[in-house]
């Protein structure tokens, strides 16, 4: 039977964990040589494009498992812990960054005037997109728990409509997020303000692709009627990612859109 599990086959070594990781190194260093025009767009799409090629066949590959019925309540549990870790990690990562933030503004240097956003450099409005996408932002963090809750009671309908348009809140969101990026008046290059700017802004939109990404996998995988009121562990992930994304956001639009242009 399928759902059965063979003691005399047990789970073989992955790799795919390595390749991810390796993915993600390169991904991180192209993106840097990127920032500072030493290699093309084309190059960094390509890194991106092999990162979310190897996931997928991870993913296709823990989906198997699952089927086979390896993924026993004990392991689930293990897995949880795992994302969580993860997460917390993440969560390290974005601190570093409004560190950096908050280290330059609280104590402006002789470097940028002494002053605080640094003199020249035109902020962004935080009531027109950053605003907007904030109330995006919450709607799309409810429509991913009626998602959840639309799995838990089996609303096929219902939990298709909500994580389609979770999808779309997460599209539209990069959307206004590069519409922006278009109109601010200053760049990356405009000192500490413009490289902690963007880099903190643009590696939030990198996980809202992320994310987004893992929304259409779960769709995906919910279409095809893999996904029950018992047996989800892929959706939670891709929500709790989700959430993740959205609180950094909260901390992200206060801090930098708020506060940083009050200093």
């Amino acid at each position: 039977m399928l759902n059965t599990i063979n003691p005399l086959l047990p789970l073989q070594t992955s790799f795919w964990p390595l390749l991810v990781s390796l993915n993600l190194f390169s991904l991180f260093r192209i993106t840097v040589f990127y920032i500072n025009l030493k290699v093309s767009f084309l190059r960094l799409s390509f890194t991106l494009l092999s990162l979310m090629l190897v996931c997928r066949l991870w993913w296709k590959d823990i989906n198997i498992e699952s089927n086979l019925g390896y993924h026993t309540h004990k392991l689930e549990i293990r897995m949880r812990i795992g994302i969580i870790f993860f997460i917390l990690s993440e969560i390290f990562f974005f601190i570093s960054f409004f560190w950096a933030f908050y280290d330059a503004s609280l104590v402006p240097t002789l470097e940028v005037g002494l002053y605080w956003p640094p003199k020249g450099i035109h902020t962004l409005s935080m009531y027109s997109v950053p605003l907007l996408n904030t109330i995006l932002l919450l709607r799309r963090g409810l429509t991913v728990t009626w998602a959840h809750h639309s799995i838990l009671n089996n609303y096929y309908l219902k939990r298709i409509i909500s994580l389609f348009l979770t999808i779309i809140l997460g599209l539209y969101f990069m959307f206004m997020q590069y519409e922006e990026y278009i109109e601010s008046m200053f760049s990356i290059r405009d000192r500490v303000y413009g490289s902690t700017f963007f880099i903190t802004t643009g590696f939030h939109g990198f996980h809202v692709i992320l994310g987004t990404f893992f929304l259409i996998a779960s769709n995906i995988i919910l279409s095809l009627g893999r996904l029950t009121k018992t047996h989800h562990f892929s959706f939670e992930f891709a929500a709790w990612y989700w959430h993740f994304v959205d609180v950094v956001w909260l901390f992200l639009f206060i801090s930098i859109y708020w506060w940083g242009r009050l200093r």
